[in-house]
């Protein structure tokens, strides 16, 4: 009796395996799952939106081509923003241009705002901050590896609202723009020329023609002198007459004699 229910329940499972549904393979079983349902809708809303950035970008050129150059402005800014290394050796550049120069001919602004920063790069005040499109370098009242109390409490560290008195520099599209600034004109020393007249401290840049004329003046004078035909006949025949004359006065005061 028990082995007849034995089998009959084994007959009953084999139907029921045999009525049950055949399962998909493996990439149906789980592109029906709970994720792969929120996969095919994310995919199915980018898809709708770059559609409908094409079509509007379609209908409205001007506006998509502004939007465009912004976008690529923007990216553009980002990856040629200039970091902390790079102001480094900007600075050390323009202080060694100053170093080659001589104290009487440097520049006094461009000369005191260089030293000011090496200065505090030497002792460790100078901080660098990243805001996306570019970058500031301010002052800082202590080095970082200072163990004063001062300098590791951060109830006393330098609030947001001193920044703006702080920034020494701003880094935009490569550049340091500040310090670019300063260093124009470094080797001109404006108090060499305090004491002279007003219409004297002001200088023009020559013209065209000027520069034409003293190029070829430049050029003139390392070609050797040449003398021309004509000057040596002319000279030749005012030493004759000078001799005829001197002979003839000669004879006139032998005649008087």
């Amino acid at each position: 009796m028990a082995s007849f229910r034995v089998m009959r329940r084994m007959f009953c499972a084999a139907a029921e395996t045999a009525a049950a549904p055949v399962p998909g393979s493996r990439w149906e079983r789980l592109k029906n799952s709970k994720a792969g349902v929120w996969c095919r809708g994310l995919v199915s809303d980018y898809k709708e939106a770059c559609r409908e950035i094409v079509v509007g970008a379609w209908e409205r050129p001007i506006k998509a081509s502004m939007y465009g150059t912004l976008l690529g402005g923007a990216l553009t800014c980002f990856y040629t923003k200039p970091d902390q290394s790079s102001f480094e050796a900007v600075l050390l550049d323009r202080s060694n241009q100053l170093g080659l120069l001589s104290p009487w001919i440097r520049n006094g602004t461009s000369d005191g705002h260089v030293q000011s920063l090496v200065k505090l790069r030497n002792e460790g005040r100078l901080r660098h901050i990243s805001l996306g499109l570019l970058s500031l370098v301010y002052q800082a009242d202590y080095d970082p590896d200072s163990v004063l109390y001062e300098a590791q409490c951060s109830n006393l560290s330098v609030p947001w609202r001193e920044l703006p008195q702080r920034i020494l520099d701003v880094g935009f599209v490569g550049y340091w723009w500040v310090l670019d600034s300063k260093m124009k004109d470094y080797d001109v020393n404006q108090e060499e020329f305090k004491h002279l007249p007003a219409h004297m401290q002001l200088t023009s840049p020559p013209t065209v023609q000027e520069v034409e004329r003293s190029e070829r003046l430049h050029k003139e004078s390392w070609l050797p002198p040449k003398v021309e035909e004509e000057e040596t006949e002319t000279k030749v025949v005012d030493r004759e007459e000078e001799s005829v004359s001197e002979e003839s006065q000669a004879e006139e005061e032998q005649t008087a004699a």
